[in-house]
């Protein structure tokens, strides 16, 4: 009898922990993530524009986020600019910056696709991050700040920079898998 009071105990505690780790969800979520956040957004490099890019106007300029619909949350810092020179002094400067601040500079894999942003990596598992300079059409500008962005986007002299990271800190890659 106490050989099968053993049995019924160890069969309820193997179904109550199997039931236990099946309920887990094996997704991150924004829950927690305030430190890291307020690390990507005081990167030096997000605050470090060319000589005479300025945010615009009107707008907020900077921009934070944890996203976690997709059910692996993923945080992003950026900060608008306008800048009257070429796109690329923007990619120069910030090559130069990102790669004297210890960021890899990640070259697009695809032969003969137009690169129009560029991308850095930094850090190993666990506290990898991704760096991305973007230039904005004036279309793009109206939508995300609306119609009253200020006049100087209007001639598409616009760019981003992003900083983002996995919550866990995962290694990302600039262009995918």
């Amino acid at each position: 009898m106490e050989r099968g009071i053993r049995w019924l105990l160890s069969a309820v505690l193997l179904a109550g922990g199997l039931t236990g780790c099946s309920l887990l969800s094996p997704f991150t979520t924004c829950e927690g993530t305030d430190a890291l956040m307020k690390e990507l957004e005081s990167l030096p490099l997000l605050a470090s524009p060319p000589p005479g890019a300025t945010p615009p106007t009107k707008s907020d300029a900077a921009f934070s986020e944890c996203a976690d619909d997709s059910g692996d949350a993923y945080l992003t810092a950026s900060r608008s600019y306008v800048y009257a020179g070429t796109r690329q002094e923007v990619l120069d400067h910030f090559r130069k910056a990102a790669e004297a601040d210890g960021w890899r500079y990640e070259s697009n894999p695809v032969p003969g696709m137009r690169q129009v942003d560029s991308c850095f990596t930094k850090g190993g598992d666990g506290e990898a991050k991704e760096l991305r300079v973007h230039f904005v059409t004036p279309e793009r500008i109206a939508e995300f700040y609306g119609p009253e962005a200020g006049p100087e986007f209007a001639g598409g002299a616009g760019f981003e920079i992003t900083v983002g990271a996995d919550v866990e800190g995962a290694r990302t890659s600039c262009w995918g898998p």
